[in-house]
């Protein structure tokens, strides 16, 4: 995809790409303001009390995530509004690394209360990023979602020759790597790495935690990007946080 602005990024984010699998600082808050299963520079929402704490890796420029914020985020809310689930977000620079890039760059010089709210435009709207830098206007695009977060044309300027905030992505990026995740969507919930995986009766793909498949009085959850699924999922870890 051409990149229309790519120019506009400093140099550090010829490191940021190479990194890539396939003054806008994170989340730092002290560590009584973070669950167990978070660390400094995470991103998230829900309560620090909550039984389940999931931890999503995802990348903007992912068409996976896309799906997934799309299918899985209407119920996710609804657990993170009653306090059972605290989501954490995590970055990645996987699909195309300078959109990804550009748009967590966005996202974090939006402001730690608008940063979710960047993101699910950025997901809202990938498809028409895609295809406005396949016209080479990719900037035009990120700069209305700016204005949108309340950026002013100047300040999005700035965002996007922030190099205090392509170094703390990279570093995401890097970290996500060194925790073993190597595709985009992937989730850890409450500790525990939950992946698709064929079922042992070979019937279909399902929803594992760890080696053990996700099961309740339905049966096996199938691997979906939907709400049923990631709803027995949440029900699963928070019957065991409760035990």
């Amino acid at each position: 995809m051409a990149f229309d602005f790519a120019r506009t990024l400093v140099p550090a984010f010829a490191a940021a790409t190479a990194l890539a699998l396939s003054a806008c600082g994170g989340n730092s808050g002290a560590a009584d303001d973070r669950s167990t299963f978070e660390r400094e520079g995470d991103y998230a929402r829900g309560s620090v009390d909550a039984p389940v704490v999931m931890i999503e890796y995802a990348s903007t420029a992912c068409g996976g995530c896309a799906a997934f914020h799309a299918g899985v985020y209407p119920t996710l809310n609804q657990y993170i509004e009653d306090g059972t689930l605290r989501l954490v977000f995590r970055e990645m620079l996987t699909g195309s690394a300078e959109l990804a890039l550009a748009g967590f760059m966005l996202a974090r010089c939006s402001g730690e209360e608008r940063y979710f709210d960047v993101i699910d435009v950025l997901f809202e709207q990938q498809q028409a990023i895609f295809m406005a830098a396949q016209r080479g206007q990719a900037r035009q695009q990120f700069q209305t979602i700016a204005r949108s977060a309340g950026l002013s044309d100047e300040e999005f300027r700035a965002c996007m020759s922030d190099e205090s905030a392509v170094e703390a992505i990279n570093a995401a990026n890097q970290q996500a790597a060194r925790d073993g995740i190597n595709a985009t969507p992937s989730f850890i919930i409450n500790g525990v790495n939950v992946q698709a995986n064929r079922a042992p009766d070979g019937s279909g793909v399902i929803y594992f935690a760890g080696d053990t498949p996700i099961e309740d009085e339905e049966g096996t959850v199938p691997a979906q990007f939907t709400g049923d699924s990631f709803s027995r999922i949440i029900e699963y870890f928070r019957s065991r946080a409760e035990e």
